[in-house]
């Protein structure tokens, strides 16, 4: 066995801190949703006014035992991301695998989600409004997550197992789940009409970004939302100037939204939205992880992805047991390639080779999804009950190296949050799916293979805070990733179901007002361990076992000072098919992540973000260098006059024009790039 990471003096001395910060002090305020404001007690519970607080970039999501990041509209915002990658990439256990461009790009959480060959394992999810767009196996293709980062007014992202089940099944990395923009998030929730327009510029690639919204409320009853989005990029340069190939892409993107509430009361809420995102590109490599052409050669690709979904919403004012939702959603991906004759480096190999890169590829899902969360009381037990039926079909045309066919699933979830006495909240989880799935009747290659099966996984949680703010919990998870439509070929791989098991405990603290009246401190640390067995996504390996730690803090005051931390650190091994056991193949690189800010009222928002990677090394072998990044990023925002509506925000991005390459990207990222976005609200 190779050496392992062992947190525990870590994880003791940050115990430690967590307790000596919970110490009784003379006055507490109690703390609020947002981190705006508290109000204020005397010691025998008088409220004596409110007292406004400083607010940092993040707030810490210290109120559950689910390791969950929450990034919000005005961060997605200020991070100006050409990609969904780039926006979560700030995120304790999150890497990424060429994450600078929409194409060939793929997302890593705690060391899942990335596979080389295909680009993905299929253990991590993406949402988009609760519609699955889970990254399909390409070969040579990476994730495909084409969508555009300005649709978005919040990105969740869920690590690891423990909070993942109402969401599907094998989810060992974890869920990305988007919510896109609303027309009543930009009218207030009334009638009116609201219009924004943005311009933005990046130095590094001469790229350009133009967005333009359109809500209208005719009624506080009717929303009506337009988003038109155009991106483009040419190939960029690392810190030693040398271009980044395979890079340059044009991506429009448009987002149509309507929702109407069908009674006066508003009970009754039924919604549509489509989304559509494409992107061509020309005489380009076919392994979009790589910056020129090789034995594969060059084609034409033109890519389609699209989200439509139906959705209505049933909430009575007087009636806390039914918050009803049905759901139907269709998420389609065309790959359309043609290959390039004689473009093979060395040449003469198109004869090989020429069938994958004319490979047209579809991959179709359609998800129906009935849910309900209902609170109510048995006796003094409060419950925050969540169950739902989901039913899930994923349809591929067959292709060369993507063998086609249908996976039906039928599920059904059930959690609970169970507040059992003051402080002490313990979550039970559980997921039943039943699987059908066979391979295209229509082929004559001998895959013609169907199989029906069933799993049962779910876990728990518990939860324990003081008054003083100071938490601790821990979870256990288990889950099962059904066999997907390419390993039907292989008739190992089509009898295997993956088992994976996360342990995780860990403690949080939460305060508003530890060294004064308006300052607010938030901590979050917590140690996982997670182990798969009859593993079949990564060639030659059989079992993983990983272990790591992450932290968050952030601070403010009401000066308008605030600093945002986090960390972390991973360890893991596999055990491969030979019966050697080494270090995991996928791991990231152990990250720690500041960024030092400080408001100046609501007129500008100015910080220092640096991020800092150790070395990866793999069987003792020293193989990816670590790295240090700083960015600095600026946001204007005038009032008053012809300014009010404006807003400016200034990036520098890797300021030092620093030369580096993530572990595991098969290319080098982006140097110094000079950002620029200016937006109007009319």
């Amino acid at each position: 066995m190779t050496k392992r990471f062992r947190p525990h003096h870590f994880w003791c001395t940050s115990t430690l801190a967590l307790a000596a910060l919970a110490l009784p002090a003379s006055v507490a305020a109690q703390e609020t949703d947002d981190d705006e404001e508290a109000v204020e007690e005397t010691e025998d519970g008088q409220e004596i006014g409110t007292v406004d607080i400083g607010e940092s970039v993040r707030s810490i999501q210290t109120s559950t035992a689910t390791p969950s990041t929450v990034i919000n509209r005005e961060e997605i915002l200020d991070r100006q991301a050409n990609t969904i990658a780039e926006l979560v990439d700030s995120v304790p256990s999150v890497s990424l695998v060429n994450g600078s461009t929409p194409i060939g790009s793929s997302i890593s959480i705690r060391g899942f989600g990335f596979n080389q060959v295909f680009g993905t394992d299929s253990k991590v999810s993406i949402q988009i409004d609760g519609a699955a767009a889970d990254a399909e196996e390409i070969y040579r293709l990476g994730n495909q997550i084409f969508t555009e980062p300005d649709l978005y007014k919040s990105v969740e992202v869920i690590r690891g197992t423990v909070g993942s089940f109402e969401y599907g099944s094998g989810i060992i990395g974890g869920v990305i789940r988007l919510e896109t923009v609303d027309a009543f998030d930009l009218t207030g929730g009334e009638a009116g009409i609201a219009v924004n327009q943005s311009f933005g510029y990046f130095t590094n690639g001469d790229g350009f970004q133009s967005s333009s919204t359109v809500a209208f409320a005719p009624s506080d009853r009717v929303e009506l939302l337009g988003n038109f989005t155009w991106r483009q990029q040419d190939n960029q340069e690392d810190g030693d100037g040398n271009e980044i190939g395979n890079g340059e892409f044009e991506l429009p993107s448009f987002l149509i939204k309507a929702g109407v509430y069908l009674d006066p009361d508003k009970e009754h809420y039924l919604r549509a939205s489509y989304q559509q995102t494409t992107t061509a590109d020309r005489d380009v490599p076919l392994d979009t992880f790589i910056t020129t052409t090789d034995f594969f050669g060059n084609v034409d690709r033109d890519t389609k992805s699209e989200v439509a979904i139906l959705r209505y919403n049933y909430n009575p004012v007087d009636n806390d047991a039914i918050d009803f939702l049905a759901q139907f959603s269709y998420t389609n991906q065309d790959i359309d390639q043609t290959f390039i004759p004689g473009s093979t480096n060395p040449p003469g190999f198109d004869q090989f080779v020429s069938g994958l890169g004319n490979a047209d590829l579809q991959f179709e899902i359609y998800q129906g999804l009935l849910k309900n969360s209902a609170f109510f009381n048995t006796g003094t037990v409060e419950h925050n009950l969540r169950a739902g039926f989901e039913f899930r079909s994923r349809v591929r045309a067959d292709a060369n190296s993507a063998p086609g066919g249908k996976d039906d699933r039928l599920a059904f979830f059930i959690v609970d949050d169970i507040q059992i006495a003051r402080g002490l909240t313990i979550t039970p989880a559980l997921r039943y799916e039943a699987q059908d799935v066979e391979a295209d009747p229509s082929l004559d290659d001998g895959t013609d293979f169907s199989a029906s099966r069933d799993a049962l996984m779910g876990g728990v949680s518990a939860r324990y805070e003081f008054p003083s703010g100071l938490a601790f919990f821990a979870s256990w998870a288990q889950s099962r990733n059904l066999p997907i439509i390419d390993d039907l070929e292989n008739e190992i791989l089509r009898e295997q179901t993956e088992v994976g098991e996360t342990y995780e405990f860990g403690g949080s603290f939460d305060r508003v007002g530890v060294f004064g009246s308006s300052d607010a401190l938030s901590i979050k640390v917590n140690y996982y361990n997670t182990q798969i067995d009859d593993l079949s996504s990564t060639a030659g390996v059989s079992a993983v076992d990983t272990e790591g730690f992450e932290g968050e803090a952030s601070y403010a005051t009401r000066s308008g000072f605030y600093f945002d931390v986090n960390a972390s650190i991973i360890s893991g091994d596999e055990l491969r098919t030979d019966g050697t056991v080494g270090d995991w193949r996928n791991l990231p690189q152990n990250t720690y992540q500041a960024s030092f800010g400080k408001r100046f009222g609501d007129l500008l928002n100015l910080r220092w973000e640096t991020v800092l990677t150790e070395d990866r090394v793999q069987d003792g072998v020293d193989e990816d260098n670590g790295f240090d990044l700083h960015n600095i990023r600026a946001n204007l925002t005038p009032s008053g006059g012809f300014l009010d509506g404006f807003s400016l925000r200034l990036s520098v991005e890797n300021v030092f024009d620093t030369l580096y390459q993530p572990a595991r990207s098969l290319r080098t990222s982006p140097g110094r790039n000079f950002k620029f976005t200016l937006a109007k609200r009319f």
